[in-house]
């Protein structure tokens, strides 16, 4: 049995690297759920300009749940798909009612320094396996959402 899997990577060592897309994927899938609540249930005088925002970010986060469970089929794992798995291994919590522009923001920014951080960690573990595709997946998310994360922190009067 060789020791590299379909696309050249250590078997163990992509693995490895599929879990922690795995539970990566569990946190997405939360956040993508709250900001389709925050869409839904938005209120207030910035409803019209929160509405769209959030619709533009929940579909940009549905996006990446597609790449992320791709990329754990490339590196020849299987991606969770059951709820209740995303429940229990993502550190982001379910936001429940939230009607607030401004709660909604700030839970979306809560979001996204779980993503950023877990995704520094796979880009890491990505750059000493050589898998050069996740590194690039997780690069460009990261820049993604750090510009998303200070144009959010200014809407709402906060520094970066």
């Amino acid at each position: 049995m060789t020791t590299t899997n379909l696309i050249g990577l250590n078997r163990n060592g992509a693995e490895d690297l599929a879990a922690q897309l795995n539970d990566l994927l569990a946190n997405y899938q939360v956040l993508y759920m709250n900001v389709r609540g925050f869409h839904w249930n938005i209120k207030g005088v910035d409803f019209f300009e929160l509405h769209t925002k959030f619709e533009e970010i929940y579909n940009v986060l549905l996006e990446k749940v597609d790449e992320i469970a791709e990329r754990v089929l490339t590196l020849g794992q299987q991606p969770l798909h059951a709820f209740s798995d995303y429940l229990q291994l993502s550190q982001i919590q379910q936001a429940i009612n939230i009607s607030s522009g401004a709660d909604g923001i700030d839970s979306l920014l809560e979001g996204y320094q779980v993503l950023i951080a877990k995704q520094r960690q796979i880009l890491n573990a990505a750059g000493e396996l050589g898998d050069e595709g996740t590194a690039a997946l997780m690069s460009d998310y990261l820049s993604q959402q750090e510009k998303e994360s200070w144009m959010l922190a200014a809407y709402r009067g906060r520094g970066a």
